[in-house]
């Protein structure tokens, strides 16, 4: 049970200024009687209007006809409800698509890697991938595998080198474009110029990345004939270290290299 300064401090924090309980509340204090007492019953009586000049005395009347303000009559003011006019349209989903699109972007493609070596064998150009990077040695494994490779096409098999391998990129550092597009057309540029130099019967192209950037082609023409413009035929091959990797793709080269041996072995003879 609460006693009565608790029970005061809950209505005061209710903000409850008076109140009367229903039953008689223990520890409480005894009720004000002006709060028990009933409330008088209201009688509704008709109000008398008094014209306020007959309450005057006649002297007055001129000055109650002059206080007496004049009956005005009093307009609801108008509230102006907005409406949509035909000057303003809803923003549609279409106006949304006109917006300008976002700028997007583009990812930063980086530069391909790769080095490449030309050699000049009979009739025919060989440009093969240095898978390490460095030119050939004699007793390299892959210098190696090529010359039996020449040997078996009916070619000479010491190729004659010619310049400096390709290495991309050119720069390390600079402002230069040095993407796929411009590998590509940097190395098809210095091959079209060996041939025009020396005209070749058949290009053979080692490796993807000879492959990809002098013919535009992928791993799938491997050991296919391509026709490169301003290059003329082209054979695509797989790099050396991979024919080492796996010697079953062998076979298929040799059985291209014997389709395609006539073309240059009609020259070279």
């Amino acid at each position: 049970m609460l006693n009565e300064p608790r029970r005061r401090a809950y209505l005061t924090a209710m903000q409850v200024v008076s109140w009367l309980p229903r039953t008689e509340l223990p520890f409480a204090a005894p009720s004000r009687a002006e709060l028990l007492a009933p409330l008088p019953a209201l009688v509704d009586t008709p109000a008398q209007v008094v014209h306020p000049a007959a309450a005057l005395p006649a002297s007055n009347e001129a000055l109650a006809a002059s206080s007496t303000p004049a009956a005005r009559t009093v307009e609801r003011p108008k509230i102006e409800v907005p409406r949509p006019s035909s000057s303003v349209r809803p923003v549609a989903k279409a106006d949304e698509d006109d917006a300008a699109p976002a700028v997007v972007k583009a990812a930063v493609v980086p530069p391909p890697r790769f080095a490449l070596q030309l050699l000049r064998a009979g009739s025919c150009l060989v440009l093969v991938e240095l898978a390490t990077g460095e030119p050939f040695q004699s007793r390299d494994p892959s210098y190696l595998l090529l010359k039996d490779m020449l040997r078996a096409a009916g070619l000479p098999d010491s190729p004659q080198i010619i310049g400096e391998p390709v290495r991309w990129p050119l720069l390390v550092r600079g402002q230069m474009d040095q993407g796929p597009e411009a590998a590509r057309d940097f190395v098809q540029g210095f091959l079209y110029a060996r041939v025009e130099e020396q005209p070749c019967t058949c290009l053979w192209l080692i490796g993807l990345p000879a492959v990809r950037f002098a013919a535009e082609a992928d791993a799938e023409s491997y050991n296919l004939e391509l026709q490169v413009d301003g290059l003329g035929l082209a054979w695509a091959l797989p790099g050396l270290e991979l024919l080492m990797d796996e010697p079953q793709r062998k076979a298929d080269v040799w059985r291209a290299m014997r389709r395609l041996m006539g073309r240059w072995k009609s020259v070279n003879e």
